[in-house]
């Protein structure tokens, strides 16, 4: 299952965001993967997160597989527009 986002935070996907997002996938035991430009990282991850040098205004998709997949997808849905980092 996945779901497709744009970032609205002017600093991108930087430093923090990244962390809350990290922070949210990581309560979770599905897998949870983060796709920009055709790459595709661990959303568990804050290194595999940093290195795609996501700006503000990209396209990004977040996709889950596994038993909680669907609560998980809603955690990371919630924690983007909860901390403005998209809408």
């Amino acid at each position: 299952m996945e779901r497709n986002f744009k970032v609205t935070d002017e600093g991108g996907l930087h430093a923090r965001p990244a962390t809350l997002l990290v922070n949210a996938a990581s309560k979770y035991e599905s897998e949870l993967h983060l796709t920009y430009n055709g790459k595709t990282v661990n959303l568990k991850s804050i290194m595999g997160v940093m290195s795609l040098g996501i700006q503000q205004g990209a396209d990004i998709i977040i996709s889950s597989e596994g038993d909680d997949a669907e609560e998980a997808l809603n955690e990371v849905e919630k924690t983007l527009k909860e901390t403005g980092i998209s809408e």
